[in-house]
């Protein structure tokens, strides 16, 4: 049983140590030079280390190298289930000054005329953005970096704002659920035991901007009682604190419902959290879609013959979203190399057709060249790429038929129309005859 129980517990470790994620994040330290001009140096996160010191980095100022304690574990939390396989996220670091909300909705959550002593000292924004994740997260940082044997600068993670849907992507009339979490530590006991045992008030601020313009779509202030803004084109925030520890830390949920959303939803969403003095902030980038449609016509054969063009064909590409990015691609399938090839013929595109929900349409045309018996069999297909569909596109086909090769051709139609018409002229000519010998045997008889 030891060797079994060995076994499991470096299983285990193994599993933590994959599962908690990297233990440094690089950075850069992003500064404001004058005149316009930005100086960047690289800095670095150590949010977790093994036993021992930590690991030195001779390459970085040790003012930018911070070991990052994070009492939420917002931070641990939000690389806990990153994939080792995807790209390293982008990591800026900035001075941060601790001030009042400007908004008028948001005045009640600064109560005191001056920002507490509290909150003195240094502070940095560290904003971490990828494919997975963006956070944002106020640091408060300890004065001075520690001694030997690793020059290192300690810092603490007070208040974390993180979304796990950076860039939604919402099939057009659908709901959209942009998710948001927050967590909060006061800076210091002292700050923590000087307020009323439970998680502070906060303000929730939804805003959204597209194409140039932006305005404020929801904003909230739980637990005060203060005239809010109406919020805009039906947005619902779940807003609450998650739990009520008298001391924290403590973690909160903001996510914002759009009900059915339409084309011009679309665009960035910034998210703000305010708490007294301090402010996070993210932004999700909203992306409406809808596949189109594919259909050919006419269907399901196209007859020709030999040395003369098909029928006109017409490829209807309907209801989708965005308009942009939309490529009609003729193929002709199984032709006279049997294999596929681009179509030849004259082909255009009808101009777009918008619809009431937003979407729009449109029809693709090819007038094919005059076939032979050997494109007997063959399959003409409209082939359609669009952002929203797979890389293969989505396609419809049909085939052709050439006369003469499947079933009567045209001059044999044309034949038998005659023949029948003559057979039954005869028909009716021996009728008649057969009547009007009846009728003179009668005479003669009489």
């Amino acid at each position: 049983m030891k060797p079994l129980s060995l076994l499991l517990a470096v299983a285990l470790a193994l599993v933590t140590a994959v599962s908690a994620g990297p233990a440094v994040i690089e950075c850069w330290m992003v500064e404001d030079a004058g005149g316009g001009r930005l100086t960047k140096k690289p800095a670095a996160l150590l949010l977790r280390q093994g036993p021992g010191t930590p690991p030195p980095r001779p390459d970085l100022e040790p003012e930018l190298y911070l070991k990052v304690h994070d009492p939420a574990g917002a931070l641990q939390a939000a690389f806990r289930r990153y994939p080792s396989d995807a790209p390293a996220p982008h990591c800026e670091l900035s001075h941060y000054v601790p001030f009042p909300a400007s908004a008028n909705w948001a005045r009640g959550l600064t109560p005191e005329q001056s920002c507490p002593r509290s909150l003195d000292g240094t502070w940095l924004m560290v904003s971490i953005s990828s494919s997975i994740f963006r956070l944002s997260s106020l640091l408060r940082v300890q004065s001075g970096p520690q001694p030997e044997p690793a020059l290192i600068t300690l810092a603490t993670a007070v208040l974390t704002v993180l979304t796990h849907s950076p860039v939604p992507r919402i099939q057009l009339g659908q709901d959209a659920l942009l998710d948001l979490n927050f967590a909060y530590m006061p800076p210091t006991s002292e700050a923590a035991t000087s307020l009323a045992p439970g998680p502070p008030p906060f303000g929730l601020e939804w805003r959204h901007q597209h194409l140039g313009k932006g305005h404020l779509l929801l904003a909230a202030t739980p637990g005060l009682c203060e005239q809010m803004p109406t919020p805009q084109e039906g947005a619902v925030a779940f807003a609450a604190w998650d739990d009520d520890e008298p001391w924290g830390p403590w973690t909160g949920n903001g996510t914002l419902w759009l009900p059915a959303v339409r084309p011009f939803q679309e665009g960035a969403y910034l998210a703000t959290i305010h708490l007294p003095y301090l402010q996070g902030q993210v932004t999700l980038e909203l992306a409406v879609q809808k596949p189109p449609k594919v259909s050919l016509m006419p269907a399901p054969l196209v007859w020709a013959s030999p040395g003369e063009a098909p029928p006109e064909l017409v490829c209807h590409v309907s209801h989708y979203y965005p308009s942009k990015g939309l490529e009609v691609e003729w193929e002709l399938r199984g032709g006279p190399e049997g294999s596929f090839q681009k179509a030849e013929g004259q082909r255009w595109l009808s101009a777009l057709r918008h619809h009431s929900d937003g979407s729009v349409s449109l029809s693709a045309h090819l007038q094919p060249i005059p076939v032979t018996a050997k494109h007997h069999g063959a399959r003409y297909a409209c082939r359609v790429h669009h952002p929203t569909l797979p890389a293969l596109g989505r396609s419809a086909e049909v085939t052709l038929e050439v006369a003469g090769l499947s079933g009567p051709s045209l001059e044999d139609g044309v034949g038998l129309f005659l023949s029948a018409f003559l057979l039954l002229g005869l028909i009716k000519a021996l009728g008649w005859a057969v009547a009007y010998k009846s009728t003179l045997k009668d005479s003669e008889e009489k």
